[in-house]
């Protein structure tokens, strides 16, 4: 059994106890995936049927590079006769051979996100229901969280406090549209993505021979990245498991990192209640970084109580310290980490694709962007769009462009009716067949109809004018105002402004469209600011400079020597030489809306931790002491992260440029208060309706937050950061949350089961 001299003794006792429970929790970097690899090896080398093996993983990717390394380890083609894949995939082939059970056809379709935010729209649209109330997206997430925590329609719409919650957001009618949806989907033999994981558990609930078959065609089940998994796929495991307990979990608490997506950690920190004769395994020898890295990592970690205890340790070299850069602004920041990559590919012949940027949101990535297109330096977004060709940038881009050059045609598809003012689609097909028959172009047009006659109604013709002289009112001002100045005003009068921030429930996704616009008016202020007496500061000059960053030749895959940009949860799993961690700044990373219980503050340390850990022989941390937002510079304090990492694996880089020392991060107070508590989006154990969680905090009116029916719109008084308004609120009972805009501290998101919230008056 040579294999087996192929792994260190942690990785082989894992290996070779293949019967029973069994948990192996797996540092950062100790070879997790080679252990479950090794292991299903193993078992079929011990005679195990691999036709009773089911492994389950969360990539595609994943499934096939362990049934290839399986194949190599033992030869033949037995591997392949495992039941391996993501857990959508092994449920769906499941649910299609069983799918009559249920009242589908065996060849259902799977929707897509865009299918089913299809479907959404025409249910919404056929109630005659607000589309800025419902919209698709936030309708599709409420009913994910509701199918993943395997809440029925019927359940859905039974149950006071659900239904209340909907009143209390202005959305009373998600049930119903929830029934819709699943009937609708039902009849058109389709299930989405959530379907795939909640069909399966009501095939096994309620369809005991089908259960009974799995269980017994499953002795062995192995699942890896066990602490990202939900409720749903939880409970299916533990059902198939149920008869044999042969199963086999690999994860890192210390790498849970998905709440949002429905990832429960209890999963993983619970596995020895489901299972008391568990046998746990620990692989803590890392081999990816450097000695220092690997203790400064453990040094932040083990702030958390919420874990299982190990100790990391390398025999790697020491290395170097981990860097601390602070600078004075993002966009400084930016600046500074770019040279830093450029000079040392140059200086020590490193290739860019050993040098990696995390952030913790995707808008961060814009002064990265322009710096390294600057130097000429080849990089690639991951996990996002480029910041230049988000949808929201480009729309107000061709706003910018179609001011400065009317003849623009692509720009003016874009934007003649969008935000939406009523031009339609057959109208501008007329416009460009107009304007091709008489070789002019679409602005020709528009902007003298008397001069080419279309055949568009006078009400049509009516909206297009008032666009023309909207963008004839840009225009005039390009030269007698400068560049943020205009960009403000063209965001504002487009109405884009209003398209993006009046939704009084906005998803993350909507948020995150709002904050891109934000930072590219920052980008432009700063541009503004940078200019000298001798150069021009026009909106026009502004676009020239981002015609060149935006033009750069598209990464055709061909040329992998890139640097990588990505957010620090698309980069789990990876490594690099060179970690540039930035924008650890308070409110940042830890973000603001995960403050307000302890356990949302761990997964935020948890996500640090990966972070840092990525690094193989390089970690850099970088902050800025002042940010760009809405053209106005924001005062930042550094990251309370940096403060719990011990100062002997530090390295505080001096400021650039005679900034002066740098700002130390030592006896500052980083401790907030909180309280305990998993945020979850339901709490429900079963198909049953969720139950009612009481909040169990007072506020200075005698009631919980969670318990005063506020609305959005109140003016509500918070006990630190003083009179504010309700902006947004979301979640259900003991998790829901507000955003509260306070005029001296800008917008905060609390939950209010621990906000002590006073209302002063309503609206």
């Amino acid at each position: 059994m040579s294999y087996l001299e192929e792994l260190n003794e942690s990785q082989r006792v894992a290996v070779e106890n293949i019967h029973g429970a069994t948990m192996v929790i797996a540092g950062a970097g100790s070879g997790k995936t080679r252990v479950l690899t090794y292991r299903i090896a193993h078992m079929i080398d011990q005679g195990i049927d691999p036709f009773n093996i089911m492994a389950l993983t969360f990539t595609n990717k994943a499934a096939k590079e362990m049934t290839e390394r399986i194949s190599e380890i033992i030869g033949g083609g037995e591997a392949k006769n495992v039941t391996m894949g993501t857990f959508h995939s092994v449920f769906s082939r499941i649910l299609r051979f069983n799918a009559d059970r249920l009242g589908y056809p065996s060849n259902f379709t799977i929707y897509d996100t865009q299918d089913s935010k299809s479907l959404l729209k025409d249910i919404i649209k056929g109630y005659s229901l607000d589309d800025k109330a419902y919209k698709p997206s936030n309708v599709l997430g409420r009913i994910s969280s509701a199918k993943n925590n395997l809440i029925s329609p019927a359940s859905y719409a039974s149950n006071p406090e659900i239904q209340q919650e909907d009143k209390m957001s202005k959305r009373p009618e998600l049930g119903r549209i929830y029934q819709a949806y699943a009937t609708r989907c039902f009849n058109a033999g389709a299930m989405d993505f959530d379907d795939l994981l909640y069909q399966t558990n009501i095939l096994l609930r309620d369809f005991p021979d089908v259960l009974s078959y799995y269980q017994q065609k499953f002795k062995y089940v192995l699942v890896d990245e066990y602490q990202d998994t939900n409720y749903a796929q939880y409970l299916i495991v533990k059902k198939i498991a149920a008869v044999y307990e042969n199963i086999c979990v690999v994860g890192d608490d210390a790498q849970s990192i998905y709440s949002f997506r429905g990832a429960n950690i209890q999963n993983i920190l619970n596995f020895k209640k489901d299972y008391p004769d568990f046998k746990l395994f620990k692989l803590e020898q890392n081999y990816r970084s450097t000695k220092n890295i690997v203790e400064a990592a453990n040094g932040v970690i083990s702030k958390n109580k919420d874990q299982i205890k190990k100790t990391v340790w390398t025999e790697n070299n020491e290395g170097d310290k981990i860097n601390v850069i602070r600078t004075l602004t993002d966009n400084e920041e930016g600046k500074t980490i770019i040279n830093k990559i450029y000079d040392k590919s140059r200086g020590e012949g490193k290739p860019y694709s050993d040098f990696a940027i995390l952030y913790r949101t995707n808008r961060q990535s814009r002064s990265f962007e322009e710096s390294l297109r600057k130097l000429n330096i080849p990089y690639k977004i991951y996990g996002g769009l480029s910041f230049y060709q988000r949808k929201e940038i480009k729309d107000l881009l061709a706003y910018f462009r179609l001011a400065a050059n009317h003849n623009d045609e692509e720009a003016l598809k874009r934007v003649i009716n969008y935000p939406k003012r009523g031009i339609g689609k057959t109208t501008i097909e007329n416009i460009i067949i107009a304007a091709n028959q008489y070789n002019v172009s679409p602005w020709d047009i528009i902007a003298d109809f008397s001069r080419f006659p279309v055949a568009i109604n006078s009400g049509a013709k009516n909206k297009i004018s008032e666009f023309v002289t909207m963008i004839k009112s840009f225009t005039a001002q390009l030269d007698s105002i400068d560049a943020y100045t205009l960009a403000q005003e063209i965001a504002k009068s487009s109405g884009i402004l209003k398209e993006l921030h009046t939704d009084k429930d906005k998803g993350p996704e909507e948020v995150e469209r709002y904050q891109n616009i934000e930072e590219l008016l920052s980008g432009i202020k700063s541009f503004v600011e940078n200019q000298d007496e001798t150069e021009s500061k026009a909106l026009s000059e502004f676009m020239l400079d981002v015609a060149l960053l935006t033009d750069a030749d598209e990464d055709k895959g061909e040329d992998k020597n890139h640097v990588t940009l990505m957010t620090i949860h698309s980069s789990k799993g990876l490594e690099f030489p060179f970690v540039y961690l930035v924008g650890l700044e308070e409110n940042l990373f830890p973000s603001q809306m995960a403050l307000n219980t302890r356990a949302e503050l761990e997964e935020e340390r948890r996500l640090f931790y990966v972070a840092v850990t990525r690094a193989k022989t390089t970690c850099t941390l970088s902050y800025a002491t002042s940010r760009f937002q809405w053209g106005n510079l924001i005062s930042s304090e550094a990251s309370r992260f940096i403060s719990e990492i011990d100062e002997k694996f530090l390295n505080h880089e001096s400021p650039a440029r005679g900034q002066g020392r740098s700002l130390s991060t030592r006896g500052v107070d980083f401790e907030r208060p909180f309280s305990g508590g998993l945020n979850k989006s339901f709490t429900s154990s079963s198909l049953k309706p969720i139950k009612s969680v009481s909040s169990g905090s007072s506020s200075t009116s005698g009631k919980g937050s969670s318990e005063i029916a506020l609305k959005v719109g109140y003016n509500v008084e918070h006990d630190r950061f003083g009179k504010g308004k309700i902006t947004h609120l979301v979640g259900l009972g003991a998790d829901k949350k507000a955003t509260i805009f306070f005029p001296r501290h800008g917008s905060k998101t609390v939950l209010l089961r621990f906000a002590n919230l006073k209302v002063v008056d309503s609206e």
